[in-house]
C-alpha cells in the first residue's frame, strides 16, 4: 500500500478531506498526520478519525532528523495541505517529485513568501481579477516554485469578498486536491 504522510498547520479541512478520499480507495492509505502548531484543529479531527499526528517544533523541522525520520518511515508521498513553513532541502533530497502542495491561487500569480490564505485572497480581491483559482504543484527549495500538476479556475465578480473569494478557493480544493493526488500516484506506480 502507498503511504502518504500529510502535513498541516491549521484546522485541517484538507486533510480531513484527504484522510476521507483515501480511506474509500485501494491506492493510498495516509499513514499519519504531522503538524507543527500544537493549538490547530487538526488535532481534533485526526483523534476522530484514527490518524496518528504528531506535533514537531521548528527545531525538529530544520535542525535534526526527527521529522526526515518519521517521513522515512511512514511516507511514499509527502502532502503539503495548508501548512505554511518552507520545506527543508533534506526533505526534498529524501522525497524527489513526490512532495505535493496546493496554493489558493493561479501560479505564478500570487505566489511566493507571505502569500497564503486570505492574503492571496485579499490581494486577489484589491486587484480585481476576473478568475482565481487553485494550483497543485511538486515543491521544490523555492516557495510556490515547483511544477504545476493541475490548475482549476473559478469566475470571480466585482463583488466577490476575500471571504467569498476564499469560499471558492475551498469549494476548488475540495473538490479536486484527493483526486489530483490519486492520479499522480496512479501514474507513478502503474
Amino acid at each position: 500500500m502507498i503511504r502518504i504522510v500529510i502535513f498541516a498547520s491549521g484546522s485541517g479541512t484538507n486533510a480531513e478531506n484527504i484522510i476521507n478520499f483515501f480511506n474509500l480507495t485501494n491506492t493510498a492509505k495516509v499513514t499519519k498526520v504531522l503538524c507543527n502548531n500544537k493549538y490547530a484543529g487538526i488535532f481534533e479531527r485526526c483523534e476522530r478519525l484514527n490518524v496518528d499526528c504528531v506535533y514537531f517544533s521548528r527545531a525538529d523541522f530544520s535542525k535534526s532528523d526527527f521529522v526526515l525520520n518519521i517521513l522515512k518511515e511512514h511516507a511514499d508521498y509527502v502532502i503539503l495541505a495548508g501548512f505554511l513553513w518552507k520545506i527543508p532541502q533534506n526533505i526534498i533530497d529524501d522525497f524527489p517529485q513526490n512532495i505535493i502542495n496546493i496554493h489558493p491561487a493561479l501560479l505564478p500569480k500570487y505566489g511566493g513568501k507571505g502569500m497564503y490564505g486570505m492574503n492571496v485572497h485579499q490581494a486577489v480581491a484589491a486587484n480585481k481579477e476576473q478568475e482565481t483559482g487553485i494550483t497543485i504543484h511538486y515543491v521544490n527549495e523555492n516557495y510556490d516554485e515547483g511544477a504545476i500538476i493541475f490548475q482549476a479556475k473559478t469566475a470571480l465578480v466585482e463583488e466577490d469578498s476575500p471571504e467569498h473569494i476564499a469560499e471558492k478557493i475551498h469549494r476548488l480544493e475540495q473538490q479536486y486536491f484527493p483526486k489530483v493526488i490519486e492520479e499522480v500516484i496512479l501514474s507513478k506506480n502503474a
